[in-house]
């Protein structure tokens, strides 16, 4: 049995993680992207039904009624899921759905005082995990408790889903991933989280993509991330992923700096976003075709890219942009903005596709088909996820075991 703490230990680092970048998205799955202090439901702006469980069409989310703002407005299109991380407003804008990771592990244990803390302290003072014997079984046995407790946590305070992140560590290891999924979610059940609550998050090579389409065939929810190409977002739907999520400004960053991508370099020739471009060519491959995925777009930057995704099944949009949504009115035939609905399964119905974008993918044309862009950021982002995995586990070898263990 868990023993309980008298005094925090993630406490005797705060102060050097605090120093370090701690920050993590926390609502939505995202990341990307969490809360970290007074968690309250209480809404005082129109609440956005952003639950990735909701059955019900974007467009009938039913928005308290009396403020005629652009949040309203954009909201009645596609969902929209507040990007916070720790210690921001959850007043203003409490988060619908959540995202467990490392990088949020990495922030409880860096402030002095979150209502996570306590999920963190019992994980470190479990006797099943402190009495494996090598250090190495012992460290990722307390990684894994604390973040399904942490997660479970959320479960309680989101109406929406909780995705947990997969170690990245194992995302060219398929058979890695498909143990580490079905040893997080043996945790999960044993406090009791309904598997319809979960998501898993997983990055999008082609080992993560395999792993997703037979957790699926069992049932277990996935969330592809870490998706720049349409090759990894046309495998990711022909495997069934529950969520795709691609990166729309990060996308962008990488057209400003670099040349050499074939799929960039089309788009920019249409006179297209490249990030904006990838969710349009993904939703309507997905709903052209009849695949279950849900679609994410993460990394928005602006209303102007959040107006140009009206349709798409999720927006995970950072809160200066909500509240410059909430804070202006929503204008009917606005010369700057206009709020009509740019992606639908009707018009998806109509896009064009290549054979080439039609194949069966597999391991070699994924490979083939992802270009300089999609290759260097999931690197990035796999590289990133992996050491802040590995910082934890250094963390809690450094304050465990506990003052009273």
């Amino acid at each position: 049995m868990p023993l309980s703490l008298q005094s925090p230990p993630c406490a005797t680092l705060s102060a050097s993680i605090r120093k370090g970048r701690w920050k993590t998205l926390a609502a939505g799955f995202s990341v990307t992207p969490l809360p970290a202090v007074n968690f309250s439901l209480r809404r005082s702006i129109p609440r956005i039904l952003a639950s990735a469980s909701s059955s019900s069409s974007p467009a009938s989310s039913s928005l308290e009624a009396g403020e005629n703002n652009e949040l309203n407005a954009v909201s009645a299109f596609s969902e929209i899921v507040p990007d916070t991380v720790v210690f921001d407003d959850f007043e203003r804008f409490p988060p619908t759905a959540a995202t467990v990771s490392s990088a949020l592990l990495l922030g409880i244990c860096g402030l002095p005082d979150t209502i996570f803390r306590n999920a963190v302290d019992m994980a470190l003072a479990d006797s099943s995990c402190a009495g494996l014997e090598t250090t190495e079984s012992r460290l990722s046995c307390f990684f894994n408790k604390a973040i399904v407790n942490v997660g479970g946590d959320l479960v309680k305070l989101v109406p929406g889903r909780v995705s947990t992140e997969v170690d990245a560590r194992l995302a060219y290891d398929t058979n890695g991933i498909i143990r580490k999924v079905h040893d997080l979610l043996r945790l999960y059940n044993e406090i009791d989280v309904p598997h319809d609550r979960l998501l898993f998050k997983i990055p999008a090579t082609w080992q993560g993509i395999e792993a997703a389409r037979l957790l699926e065939s069992e049932g277990i929810q996935t969330h592809m991330t870490f998706v720049y190409s349409f090759a990894q977002a046309a495998a990711a739907s022909q495997a069934g992923a529950s969520v795709i999520q691609i990166f729309v400004g990060r996308l962008r960053d990488w057209a400003r700096n670099h040349s050499g991508d074939t799929e960039i370099k089309s788009a920019i020739k249409s006179g297209e976003d490249p990030g904006l471009a990838l969710v349009k060519r993904s939703y309507n491959y997905i709903h052209k075709y009849g695949y279950k995925s849900k679609l994410m777009a993460a990394a928005v930057r602006n209303k102007q890219d959040l107006f140009s995704l009206l349709g798409v099944d999720y927006v995970i949009a950072p809160l200066k942009v909500l509240q410059s949504l909430k804070d202006s009115p929503a204008i009917p035939d606005d010369e700057k903005y206009s709020f009509v609905r740019k992606l639908t399964p009707e018009t998806a119905t109509h896009y064009h596709f290549t054979n080439k974008e039609l194949v069966k993918w597999d391991q070699l044309s994924l490979a083939s088909s992802m270009g300089p862009a999609s290759v260097e950021l999931l690197s990035a982002g796999v590289e990133g996820y992996a050491n802040q995995a590995k910082r934890v586990e250094e963390l809690f070898g450094k304050i465990w075991p506990p003052p009273n263990v």
